[in-house]
């Protein structure tokens, strides 16, 4: 039983990493911008990242890791790109969504770690809060990036 409740939570990461590595794809396409691309790459890889040692996790665990994306994450994206239809790409906008996401990411994983550590062994709160501070680290590069943009405006 203990390891279902691990493994659920595990999966809701796994599926925010998911949503994480196909938004950046999306924010990828979206600009043509290189030094864009580049933090896109980089952060999509940050994803992967996690994703990996999560699905490992699981698996040590006897589980199934979970495919695909979040439904919130599908309705986003294609919103996402309705937005950037509408605003010619415009880095700002770009950066905005990203940010976004960013912030449901940085929220899921700051609700697995204080809400979800009594299913979590010590190993387990270790990776997640290890991943919890690269992702913060990524979003507070989104943030700095957008916010450069509004300073330059």
């Amino acid at each position: 039983m203990q390891n279902e409740k691990s493994i659920a939570v595990l999966n809701t990461l796994i599926e925010i990493n998911n949503d994480r590595i196909e938004g950046y794809r999306t924010a990828f396409r979206q600009t043509n911008e290189e030094d864009l691309r580049s933090l896109f790459s980089r952060l999509g890889r940050t994803s992967q990242k996690c994703k990996a040692e999560l699905v490992q996790e699981v698996n040590r665990l006897g589980g199934t890791p979970i495919q695909g994306t979040r439904n919130t994450g599908k309705v986003f994206r294609l919103w996402m790109d309705l937005k950037l239809t509408l605003t010619g790409k415009d880095r700002n906008a770009i950066l905005d969504s990203c940010e976004y996401g960013e912030d449901v990411a940085t929220n899921i994983y700051n609700t697995a770690i204080i809400e979800r550590t009594n299913v979590l062994t010590i190993i387990q709160k270790k990776m997640i809060g290890d991943q919890c501070r690269m992702i913060t680290s990524d979003h507070d590069k989104i943030k700095q990036e957008r916010d450069t943009v509004l300073l330059d405006k």
